[in-house]
């Protein structure tokens, strides 16, 4: 009996569940430098180019929140992940905050740096660091942060983010998956360029006093290039800046791709620039030629290709 006894209890050691270990952590590159990444269980992210990679990657269920602000909420309803959107607590209607992230409890947090981290603000991926919040940075803003700035073109910095993001979140398949549908669009745009000069493409979000655009580091530069057109800032190594009138009526536009976003309706922003003088001369203007391009496409993301193909359609409807 006793001989039996101890067969049992061996028997019952063999058997014994182990114990449970969690996914491994997993160390990628970004912006320059390695960090290690825990499966995050909290993560927060910020605006929709931050949040449309989430839910692009399925990954709804996987965020303790979002920070939105309020002038995003017109391209929030018109996006076509508006069920993963209303799905998400809003954390926050203003800019990103160190405060709101620690009282969510985030673990992980995504955004840009300087659209989102901010040194200004006081919310930068080294005191996350600090109170345990790993962070990562869109690739495409990494050419302006830190001593070692890298410079990634925005079509491969949005690859590289949706790639990464799904090794973090252990979802690589999902994430090769749709950067081959991606890039297969974007060979097929660029297989359909017509050729000759490009339509030069003026990309206004905002202003009077002086516009708002976007230089050849944001994803619009890109949005342009792929629909055979030439944003007439893409030289400026900046994502959104502002800059003078005179530079872009020197640049006579074609046409003006109004970006959807704010609290100022998009017919008001061409209004004002079909009534502005300096641009009356101007290609674009004279032809009645302007292009919305909607914010939730306009920024890095998963949509960028949609709004190549929309202006690739618009541009080739004027012939060009």
């Amino acid at each position: 009996m006793l001989a039996a006894g101890l067969l049992a209890t061996a028997c019952g050691a063999d058997v014994a569940p182990q114990a449970k270990q969690g996914p491994k952590p997993v160390t990628i590159e970004n912006c320059g430098e390695r960090i290690t990444y825990p499966r995050p269980e909290r993560a927060v992210a910020y605006d929709m180019s931050s949040t449309e990679k989430m839910f692009a990657l399925g990954l709804a269920d996987r965020m303790r929140g979002m920070v939105m602000p309020s002038t995003a909420d017109p391209a929030v309803e018109r996006s076509p992940y508006l069920r993963d959107y209303r799905s998400v607590e809003t954390l926050s209607t203003d800019v990103l905050s160190f405060e709101t992230v620690v009282a969510a409890e985030a673990d992980w947090v995504l955004a840009g740096w300087n659209s989102g981290f901010s040194e200004e603000r006081g919310i930068t991926p080294a005191r996350l660091d600090e109170v345990g919040i790993r962070s990562y940075q869109h690739t495409e803003s990494c050419f302006n942060y830190g001593d070692r700035p890298v410079k990634v073109p925005p079509l491969e910095a949005l690859y590289t983010d949706l790639r990464q993001i799904g090794q973090i979140f252990g979802v690589p398949d999902r994430a090769e998956e749709l950067v081959a549908d991606l890039e297969q669009r974007a060979s097929t745009l660029e297989g359909n360029r017509p050729e000759g000069e490009p339509a030069r493409v003026f990309i206004y979000d905002s202003g009077t006093d002086q516009p708002f655009t976007s230089g050849g580091q944001g994803a619009p530069d890109v949005i342009v290039s792929l629909a055979g057109g030439r944003n007439i800032f893409g030289d400026l190594a900046e994502r959104w800046t502002t800059v003078g009138w005179e530079p872009v009526v020197e640049a006579q536009p074609e046409v003006i791709a109004v970006v959807d976003y704010g609290d100022q309706p998009v017919q008001e922003k061409i209004a004002f620039l079909k009534s502005f003088p300096p641009l009356a001369d101007s290609p674009a203007v004279r032809n009645n030629r302007f292009h919305v391009l909607d914010y939730g496409e306009a920024v890095s993301g998963p949509r960028n290709l949609d709004a190549a193909e929309k202006l690739a359609e618009y541009l080739r409807s004027i012939g060009r």
